[in-house]
């Protein structure tokens, strides 16, 4: 299978993971939430994610000279190491459910912020507290710098006029309660992997990050018939709805799917030189790149009163800061 072995690559695959997550959103903005609901373009979402982790497996995951092939590694894993990655693609899927409710009520510009700040500053700590790679003080630092970023973003949320206001309290509150759960995604499915990837799984039955992807996308997968039903069912939205839409509609959400995971894979890899805390945290860089993308393209806050960019510009700065201070912990 194919492995990172030098810090600077590691970094790379960190900033594709940044670009992928930040800009994955957009295919929710481009299908339309007026003729498209959430909960269909949702689907779609979950069967990219999962086509794309298979696709991983039996490329980069079956080729090379370093450690075992996906399929060689299938058929030693065991129920002990599976259940953490299966789990960890059911707590993720019930958390970007409650992110895409969040974007859908409040723009990319609050719901990142708030959302995947939150659960950086989470995951990153488990992730730390897991595996202790990195200078603590650097990237705790970091941590505080993204939780003032979170805050001057709900400040600047509060400053648009009622409606828009209420609809992203909603919103807020959708993605405090994502980040609140999905803080511990990525501890959880760092259990099952093997530490050494470019070797045989120290523990037998461990998985290879690419085995255990294939199994965090069959969890997203497999729950969300629970989770996105209960959100069709209050939004009256039916199965039928889902099956009239066109193939434009279908490969918008699929692409969405691809997009995250692509991100993902690179940046699980990347945690086996970079460490999951440090791989996790700048992959959230992410944050960044969404607000960019609801500010300058969407005009999230284009009604929002004078001085709101002053708000808007300081989050920025905090955010890529605390950023600077965990990407720096590597050293």
């Amino acid at each position: 299978m194919f492995v990172v072995s030098t810090l600077p690559i590691a970094i790379c695959f960190c900033v594709v993971t940044m670009l992928g997550w930040g800009s994955w959103a957009n295919t929710q903005k481009l299908s339309g939430k007026a003729n498209w609901p959430f909960q269909l373009f949702y689907w779609d979402y979950a069967i990219g994610v999962l086509l794309c982790s298979l696709c991983f497996a039996f490329t980069f995951g079956s080729h090379g000279t370093a450690g075992m092939s996906a399929l060689a590694n299938a058929q030693t894993m065991t129920t002990g190491f599976i259940l953490p990655a299966l789990i960890s693609g059911v707590i993720f899927n019930m958390s970007n459910i409650l992110l895409v409710v969040g974007i859908d009520a409040a723009g990319m510009a609050v719901a990142f912020p708030v959302g995947v700040g939150l659960a950086l500053v989470l995951g990153t700590l488990f992730s730390y507290i897991q595996n202790p790679k990195g200078n603590p003080v650097l990237i705790f630092s970091g941590m505080i710098l993204v939780l003032a970023a979170m805050v001057l973003s709900a400040v600047a949320q509060r400053r648009l006029p009622q409606i828009e206001k209420k609809n992203a309290r909603k919103g807020i509150i959708a993605s405090v309660l994502a980040g609140l759960v999905q803080g511990f995604f990525y501890p959880q499915l760092m259990r099952s992997i093997s530490p050494a990837f470019d070797s045989s799984p120290i523990t037998p039955g461990m998985l290879t990050p690419y085995i255990a992807l294939v199994v965090f996308g069959v969890g997203i997968f497999v729950s969300n018939f629970l989770f996105n039903t209960l959100f069709m069912r209050s939004g009256h939205v039916t199965y039928a709805d889902y099956f009239r839409g066109t193939l434009r509609l279908h490969s918008i959400g699929i692409l969405g799917g691809v997009i995250w995971m692509i991100a993902f894979t690179f940046n699980v890899i990347a945690s086996s030189v970079a460490g999951p805390a440090i791989s996790y945290a700048l992959g959230q860089g992410a944050t960044f790149i969404a607000a960019l993308w609801g500010l300058l393209i969407w005009h999230e806050f284009r009604n929002a009163p004078r001085g709101t960019g002053k708000l808007i510009a300081l989050m920025l700065c905090a955010y890529v800061a605390g950023l600077v201070f965990i990407g720096m912990a590597s050293r």
